[in-house]
């Protein structure tokens, strides 16, 4: 019943329109609304790639300096929508399931000497002509070796754990396993399988998106490098386009942070690779302990595998990168 109790029925036997013309005209207008927001959904995505380090409200008025009248409210929900946060600490910017566990931050201060010392997770909305899904990846730090993928049309944990268990049943285990706090990466089913393995489980402060910064930037190259330039149409054209790219930037495309190695030779020979985040006060003015590009021979003699961070789970503390460019 529409129209004050009065059914659609009658109101269109009133006005003299068929009921078939009065639904069409509703979808017709409903798809208008989903595609506008495809669209800004779009130029969102693409202006976080170029600017990781815009919130809502430099969000708000980029689109507003663009033409498009929306609300910070509208942005934030957007935003949320893609699982986008500002790399600059602030409220609200990285909320994780109430009922889930936070862990600490392990990886400031950390050298990173070895394959397999630290992998990472992380997830990203690609658009597609006529809709959108998401892409996960893991990632070994020391290599930048993409170790699995996955992608969904929705953001639940269960495609986020199938990416897990295919990256620890091919290349083993981690000695540490670093995410955000998004509630794929807290919930019981994700992390249950770290702790089954004996991983050690390290999150990125709220806000925090250079905590993880080396899948920040394999975003940047998958989408200027790949998905920008194809415009994928559909999940499986997208499927299939990933997967020649993710071949290409495993094994043939040189990186310069690995000294123009490629990442599965790094992580075979253990040798080029590495990275440090280092911790902005409490390690101010110091050297890092180890080459930042380490080499077999200039692996320390003993290195500590777990982090001596002592952060609280979710603490905001500002950081460093050391790690050279990771492109």
């Amino acid at each position: 019943m529409v129209g004050g109790g009065v059914g659609l029925s009658k109101q269109c036997k009133l006005a003299g329109v068929a009921r078939a013309t009065f639904y069409d005209k509703k979808r017709r207008l409903q798809d208008k609304v989903v595609e506008a927001e495809l669209v800004l959904l779009g130029l969102l995505d693409a202006e976080y790639t170029r600017h990781p380090f815009y919130g809502s409200r430099r969000m708000t008025v980029w689109l507003r300096l663009g033409g498009h009248r929306i609300n910070r409210k509208h942005v934030q929900r957007l935003m949320q929508k893609l699982g986008l946060a500002g790399m600059a600490p602030g409220p609200n910017t990285s909320l994780a399931h109430p009922e889930h566990k936070i862990y600490p931050y392990l990886l400031r201060g950390l050298p990173i000497i070895r394959p397999n010392q630290v992998w990472s997770v992380d997830l990203t909305y690609v658009r597609l002509s006529r809709g959108f899904v998401y892409l996960v990846a893991i990632m070994d730090w020391y290599s930048r070796k993409v170790l699995s993928w996955r992608l969904s049309n929705t953001m639940d944990a269960a495609f986020c754990v199938d990416c897990l268990e295919e990256a620890i049943r091919h290349y083993g285990r981690p000695e540490i396993f670093n995410s955000d706090q998004g509630s794929q990466f807290t919930s019981d089913s994700f992390t249950k399988v770290l702790k089954d393995h004996g991983i050690t489980i390290s999150m990125d402060g709220r806000g925090r998106a250079m905590d993880n910064i080396f899948v920040e930037r394999l975003w940047r190259n998958v989408k200027y490098e790949d998905i920008y330039l194809n415009g994928y149409a559909t999940m499986s054209e997208l499927m299939l386009g990933l997967t020649r790219y993710f071949v290409f930037y495993n094994g043939e495309r040189p990186h310069q942070a690995l000294e123009y190695r490629t990442p599965n030779t790094v992580y075979v020979t253990a040798a080029g690779g590495g990275a440090l985040i280092v911790d902005k006060f409490g390690g101010a003015g110091k050297e890092p302990s180890v080459p930042l590009r380490s080499t077999a021979d200039s692996l320390p003699a003993k290195a500590t595998s777990t982090a001596t961070a002592t952060a609280n789970p979710g603490q905001r503390r500002a950081a460093v990168f050391e790690a050279g460019s990771a492109s």
